[in-house]
């Protein structure tokens, strides 16, 4: 049996963050066999095998997985241990996570009304199923992420629905003759942001309705997207919640398009379940839903 340290602790952690032993090595300046064994050993203690090894790296197996949020914990706890004995106030941390076109729209309004909160703030992006596999393993405490199918160990609660919307910038021909069809504005440059399955099929609708050939381009995230209304003339379709700000302060114009089809965003905030209660993120949930309306 050997003894467990915070250097085979945070060299798991490492392995999956990187997704192979080279990478994780590199990261740590140890050579390949050293990690390996190093490895080995740790599995042998655990009587587990940790990753399955193949030619492009390292994946984790299920045993790894429902181990990784224990090593994260000790090594979070010790590293509040060492800020304790230097007298730093060692301050709950919460991690947060969401896709790209929402960070804009949510994190500053959080981090504003929690800025005087006893708790630090981490902000992340990544997509839907990354995000929930981060709040399974304890990467990420709270997670914003489209609706998607339930998920074992995790609670989702929706906080609010986003209609797609047509936009232009409001120097635009269209903002002022005020088009009621997508006929209308078939012709004109497009990049709608691309939301889901609903984009690809309006872009279709679209096509079929032009009698001028050209492009259709579609962009991601929904900044990508409002930049070409604001600053390079495009039409673009996306969550009218990503341009909410845009909207009220008439930089960005809503065409009222009577046959656009009905497509929205459904955004979930998602967190896993267990009987433990965590204060900080309770109250940054609170946060969240004490400002869904707003959202909305």
């Amino acid at each position: 049996m050997m003894s467990l340290s915070v250097d085979d602790l945070q060299l798991l952690v490492d392995i999956v963050d990187c997704g192979s032993f080279s990478q994780a090595a590199a990261r740590r300046r140890w050579s390949q066999p050293q990690v390996s064994q190093r490895v080995s050993l740790l599995e042998a203690d655990l009587r587990a095998q940790l990753f399955q090894r193949h030619r492009r790296g390292a994946l984790p197996t299920a045993a790894c997985h429902a181990f990784l949020p224990a090593a994260k914990e000790a090594i979070a706890t010790l590293e509040q241990g060492r800020k304790a004995i230097q007298s730093a106030p060692a301050l709950p941390l919460v991690t947060l996570a969401c896709l790209p076109s929402l960070a804009s729209v949510v994190f500053g309004p959080i981090l504003v009304a929690l800025a005087q909160a006893p708790m630090e703030i981490r902000c992340r992006t990544d997509h839907s199923p990354a995000i929930m596999e981060e709040l399974l393993t304890g990467k990420s405490q709270l997670g914003f992420v489209l609706k998607c199918p339930p998920m074992a160990g995790i609670q989702m609660e929706r906080i609010w629905r986003s209609r797609i919307v047509a936009v232009v910038h409001r120097s635009h021909k269209l903002a002022r003759s005020k088009p009621k069809t997508l006929v209308a504005i078939a012709n004109e440059q497009l990049a709608p942001q691309s939301w889901g399955d609903g984009c690809f099929q309006l872009i279709e609708q679209l096509r079929g309705l032009r009698t001028v050939p050209g492009p259709i381009h579609t962009v991601q995230p929904a900044s990508a997207a409002r930049e070409m209304a604001l600053e390079h003339g495009f039409l673009t379709f996306m969550p009218e919640v990503a341009v909410k700000r845009e909207l009220r302060e008439g930089r960005l114009v809503k065409l009222d398009l009577q046959d656009l089809p009905v497509s929205e965003w459904e955004v979930m905030v998602a967190w896993r379940s267990g009987k433990r209660v965590d204060a900080s993120k309770q109250r940054v949930l609170d946060t969240v839903r004490a400002m869904a309306a707003d959202w909305a």
